[in-house]
């Protein structure tokens, strides 16, 4: 995989890296990017990998929760909450290791449809529909990981645009895709906002 595909997702070529090469390691950027800055979130597998010296799940899901959140806490932190997504990140190094004998590629390549590869990310902790959805979109986008109907489960990410980290391939599409979300986000507060003040009416 390391040869095929060299994503550009976080500016660090070293974090980008990993996201590459190890399969674990985009499983987990993307599970660390809610509530948090995408290109931060998928920096988290580089800084985890080279503080705990490996980012083999086996290794994960062994270690003393109590060290593993202080080390991902550490500065700069995985996440804004690190200690959570510390205990997510060994529960879901657990999972590929018990659904999937430690290969995260697994959850993909053995996957026979969109709709099961869909049902295979949502069954992982921390990922829940438009996450699995927006993962798809990755994995189709940027990996050519393809199963029949992918399209139709992740909807519009599917869509040629800058809707998702699925389309981002460089700096540029990076801002665009933070744009985007800062537009999406702007609207549904403006929908909100609207929806408050009809119901306030006398």
């Amino acid at each position: 995989m390391g040869d095929m595909v060299t994503l550009q997702i976080t500016g660090d070529p070293a974090a980008d890296q990993i996201l590459s090469e190890d399969p674990f390691a985009l499983l987990v950027g993307m599970m660390l990017d809610q509530q948090y800055p995408m290109e931060h979130a998928f920096r988290g597998p580089a800084k985890v990998a080279e503080r705990f010296g490996s980012f083999d799940p086996a290794e994960i899901a062994a270690a003393n929760p109590e060290e593993f959140a202080a080390l991902c806490a550490q500065t700069p932190a995985i996440h804004r909450f690190p200690g959570s997504m510390a205990a997510r990140l060994q529960e879901l190094a657990a999972l590929v290791l018990r659904e999937y004998g430690g290969d995260a590629s697994r959850l993909w390549t053995e996957a026979s449809t969109g709709r099961d590869l869909l049902r295979r990310v949502q069954a992982l902790p921390g990922f829940g529909q438009q996450k699995a959805r927006i993962f798809v979109a990755l994995l189709a986008k940027q990996l050519g990981v393809r199963p029949p109907g992918w399209e139709q489960v992740v909807g519009d990410y599917a869509l040629e645009g800058y809707r998702s980290v699925a389309d981002v391939v460089d700096g540029a599409s990076l801002q665009k895709v933070r744009d985007h979300k800062k537009e999406m986000k702007a609207a549904a507060k403006a929908a909100k906002t609207a929806k408050t003040a009809k119901t306030e009416q006398p």
